[in-house]
């Protein structure tokens, strides 16, 4: 089977009486777990891992300076946000659908004496200037103000135009001038919060001081929760459906499966030196001969062994970045995703990374079995490849836990200390879990019944033992001589004929010379045959 993930396990060996529990139990699994820990923390600097993924999304680019770790991904977006130019109030209050949507309210109120309510007060209001207190008069919103839309980094990130989005119907709405003046730039949520604090300021109904009320205050959210969903699906809708996003996530997901292919393809290299070299080490141990010098060499002869053995099997490290690839692909469009709805973290995006990672390899056995289990073996090989993934995942945790602490944050050590306890714990861990699904009594009753289980696969094996048997035959009819074979054919056939019509043994005798002549078989007999018989020592010798 090669070095696959469950031919690198010690299936079924017993354990050693006279050894310790541990060091039996990591002999017999360290391939597997060495190979995972050289990966995962040996060689994770390969592939950078940033705050907020490898591609800009809209949540995150309006997080750029408050959370102090995230940042653009591409400058080009950064340039774009930087040259959006100052908030001009009159062009978004002098846009055409502006400017159409109060002149329409204006004509009604004169050609017909139609008042508007007041989207957010509920009160009843004029599109005047003159003549009226201002709670009573007129004024159109931006429900999203026009400053929050000009400066959103989510709307340059789309690129879509701030006027379109601030003058859309859905963003529109009257109240009155008192209102509307109190709440000047501000942002709705951001308006009801700055009255909160400064009450006396708060003007909404001409009535300086007057708190707003929990009406208006749910009206205003009201409308605005209204026009955001509109604005963030437009936004979103032409973002992540661009050429230019997808072309960025296809970039990244390339990018970190490069990456992590070498990743795969190094740690299995890495870990064919480790297992020449430990031995090279056994010998000279046995040897007695533990100088520096046979250190050294033992080292070196380890290292090139290692290297000739890795050539050997270029397959496996091709299968490995293969597979490795496929895993950083995946992870690098999951964490994207992720990033549409909330940031994602360093650590996060290393976890979802080796997921993807034992994902990938778990899949490759459980569909394409490419060596040929039975059902039930083919579930524990998976099962074990996700519990190596899983360990692995728990000591990435452990890992962080340790480096914010303040041993892991203490110079020099902090680092070894927090590395060594995420590898100490993917290691007891890995042999616990391989420990109990390769000898837990109910797991082999389990796996033997699915073994059992007619599949699929069994199926096609059948099929392809039955092709095989009718190549074989197929062979051997190709060999016949077809003239000869329809002759003697012929020659039986017309035998059995007259064999049927046959009156007498002395015919039926006849029939049968003649048959053998025709056919050119050797009488079994010489001579007269009642002669033969009668000799003790001659055997009827059929050809």
């Amino acid at each position: 089977m090669g070095d696959s993930f469950i031919a690198q396990l010690d299936n079924g060996a017993p354990m050693q009486p006279n050894s310790g529990v541990m060091s039996d139990l990591f002999s017999q699994y360290e391939r597997v777990i060495v190979e995972s820990i050289i990966t995962s923390f040996g060689l994770d600097f390969l592939v950078t891992d940033t705050h907020g993924g490898d591609v800009d999304t809209i949540p995150n680019v309006r997080k750029i300076g408050i959370d102090p770790q995230m940042t653009y991904k591409d400058s080009k977006n950064e340039t774009a946000y930087q040259n959006r130019g100052a908030y001009d109030t009159a062009k978004y209050h002098g846009d055409s659908r502006f400017t159409n949507t109060k002149a329409e309210a204006k004509r009604n109120f004169r050609e017909k004496g139609e008042w508007i309510t007041d989207a957010y007060t509920g009160g009843s209001v004029a599109p005047v200037n003159k003549g009226l207190p201002p709670e009573k008069q007129a004024q159109l919103d931006h429900t999203i103000s026009a400053k929050e839309i000009h400066d959103d980094p989510g709307r340059v990130l789309a690129g879509l135009s701030g006027t379109d989005l601030a003058n859309n119907p859905d963003n529109l709405n009257f109240t009155n001038a008192a209102l509307n003046n109190n709440m000047k730039d501000k942002g709705i949520p951001e308006y009801i919060e700055w009255g909160e604090r400064n009450p006396s300021e708060v003007n909404w109904s001409g009535k300086k001081g007057e708190p707003l009320s929990e009406e208006v205050k749910q009206n205003l959210m009201e409308k605005y929760n209204k026009a955001k969903k509109e604005y963030e699906k437009r936004l979103a809708i032409a973002y992540y459906t661009s050429p230019s996003f997808t072309k960025k996530v296809a970039k990244a997901a390339g990018k970190i499966g490069i990456t992590m292919g070498i990743r795969q393809a190094l740690g299995f290299v890495f870990m064919e030196i480790w297992f020449e070299v430990k031995k090279e080490f056994q010998k000279i141990r046995r040897s007695a001969g533990m100088g520096c010098e046979a250190i050294c060499k033992a080292v070196g002869n380890g290292i090139k062994k290692g290297l000739e053995s890795a050539k050997i099997k270029y397959k496996e490290i091709l299968a490995k970045l293969k597979e490795g690839f496929l895993a950083g692909a995946l992870s690098s469009i999951t964490t994207t995703i992720c990033n549409i709805f909330f940031t994602t973290a360093k650590n996060i995006i290393r976890i979802i990374r080796q997921c993807w990672a034992s994902l990938v390899q778990a899949l490759k056995i459980l569909f394409l079995n490419p060596d040929n289990l039975p059902l039930g073996e083919r579930i524990r090989a998976v099962a074990k490849i996700l519990a190596t993934g899983a360990s692995v995942v728990v000591g990435t945790i452990v890992t962080e836990a340790v480096q914010k602490t303040p041993l892991g944050t203490a110079p020099v050590i902090g680092n070894i200390v927090s590395t060594f306890c995420g590898v100490f714990v993917t290691g007891i861990m890995s042999c616990t879990l391989l420990f109990f699904l390769d000898r837990n009594e109910l797991i082999n009753k389990l796996v033997n019944l699915l073994n059992n289980i007619s599949s699929v696969d069994k199926t096609v094996k059948y099929f392809q033992e039955q092709a095989e048997y009718f190549e074989r035959y197929a062979a051997e009819l190709m060999q016949i001589d077809l003239d000869k074979f329809k002759k003697e054919a012929a020659e039986f056939s017309s035998a059995s004929e007259q064999l049927e019509k046959a009156g007498s043994e002395e015919e039926i005798n006849r029939i049968l010379k003649n048959t053998y002549a025709n056919l050119h078989i050797e009488l079994p007999w010489t001579g007269d045959f009642g002669a033969f018989m009668s000799n003790k020592n001659n055997r009827l010798v059929f050809q």
